[in-house]
């Protein structure tokens, strides 16, 4: 029986199969996103990837439920699978911000889904990086944030003629939209043309455009001609300062599909254009009123940056390390009669704190060794006894197929990672 369409096993490597997932490298990403993350002073938080359907329609409308994993439960409530993190947060910085000091700054590593068509880049569940940062409305936290996803890129073996953050500005957007006496009540129409114009056919966007009383080539003019403003001009000092300068650009491409989104946005793309967006992201200021009634207004903003792109992507530049199982020790039982001195050599070398492996069951000793070999073991311990009968401990390293004889001190002193 196959899992469902859209879902994911992820096997150790070696991998058995051509487009199997790996675990070891989506283990590999959770740890330059966790390493980095609190680098930046950013602490790790969960939620419950189960929530009310409310916390969804409240921020963006009914239409979203096609897109959901949504059903009833027992206790009769609307509930959803969580396809994103932001209105998670919103509500527990909502309920919790007067315990922590501003900034706050909290990051988490979810797995979403959602119910949609799958495709090359996206599938029906994912894991992603989410930063945010609460409490902030200077446009260093913007620059911040922004510094922190090229960095999580940067850690993982990307530079910059790999990747670029291409940044925009809602509010630029908004006064282009006021100026051309745009109607007030069709601004977030207006943004969703924006948000599809790369992806839609030029003559489907110039008669959305018409529609809003907008000129096609009046919005193109004002994208190419690409003036940062005074925000975006700040952000990109900020990271020139931090010698980053050369992984943004400022494009007005970007927008930002999502109703809350109130000032600098960006996404990250691959430089060659083969994949879809590795992260996005920006500064949603009013989404905690939103989803706390009015109850706690704190300025916010964030990116999330999934795992399905980014693993693509490493994988086509040739950016993923290769993937051992890297024991640091295999003990080798070759006489059962010491399978319990054995079995203390094993034990006391895992409480040091080494992944250690040997044979469950009686097996031939050049088959262990062979095992050993194979699994990338550095050091391998066989327990013996000496002429006069005292149990003694031989060490081989694996590698030069050195060995040495002694106690139990000298078998823990090889290879010890405090040392």
């Amino acid at each position: 029986m196959d899992c469902l369409p859209g879902f994911r096993e992820f096997y150790p490597e070696p991998l058995p199969l051509k487009d199997a997932w790996s675990c070891d490298a989506r283990n590999h990403l959770f740890e330059a996103w966790r390493l980095t993350a609190r680098g930046y002073g950013f602490r790790e938080y969960d939620g419950p990837p189960l929530e009310p359907l409310e916390l969804y329609t409240a921020k963006s409308g009914a239409e979203i439920v096609g897109q959901l994993f949504n059903f009833v439960d027992k206790g009769d409530r609307a509930v959803s699978m969580r396809p994103e993190m932001t209105p998670t947060v919103a509500r527990m910085i909502a309920a919790s911000e007067r315990a922590y000091k501003k900034p706050i700054k909290w990051f988490s590593i979810p797995q979403l889904f959602r119910y949609e068509k799958q495709q090359r880049g996206r599938l029906r569940e994912h894991f992603q990086l989410n930063c945010d940062l609460f409490g902030e409305t200077d446009v260093a936290a913007d620059a911040e944030i922004v510094a922190l996803l090229v960095d999580v890129l940067r850690r993982l073996g990307l530079d910059a003629g790999d990747f670029v953050v291409r940044l925009s500005s809602r509010q630029a957007w908004q006064r282009f939209y006021e100026s051309r006496s745009g109607d007030p009540a069709r601004a977030y129409e207006f943004y969703q043309v924006i948000d599809k114009i790369e992806r839609e056919k030029p003559e489907v966007t110039a008669a959305k455009l018409r529609d809003l009383g907008l000129d096609v080539a009046d919005v193109q003019r004002f994208i190419e001609a690409g003036e940062p403003t005074p925000e975006l001009q700040a952000v990109l000092d900020n990271l020139a300062a931090r010698g980053l300068r050369d992984y943004v650009a400022i494009d007005y491409n970007v927008i930002r599909g999502l109703a809350y989104y109130t000032g600098i946005v960006f996404e990250a793309f691959d430089r060659k254009g083969e994949f879809r967006a590795i992260a996005g992201g920006g500064r949603y200021d009013q989404l905690i009123g939103l989803l706390s009634q009015g109850r706690v207004n704190l300025p916010a903003l964030g990116f999330g940056m999934g795992d399905v792109v980014l693993l693509e992507l490493l994988k086509a530049r040739g950016k993923l390390p290769s993937f051992r199982q890297g024991l640091d020790a295999v003990v080798i039982i070759e006489d059962e009669g010491l399978r319990a001195e054995s079995l203390a050599l094993v034990q006391r070398l895992r409480e040091s704190g080494r992944a250690v492996d040997y044979s469950l069951t009686p097996a031939k000793g050049d088959k262990q060794w062979k095992r050993a070999i194979e699994q990338g073991a550095r050091h391998g311990h066989r327990v013996e006894r000496d002429a006069g009968g005292a149990v003694v401990y031989r060490t081989r390293h694996l590698a030069t197929r050195t060995e040495s004889v002694g106690d139990l001190a000298s078998a823990l002193a090889a290879g010890d990672p405090a040392h």
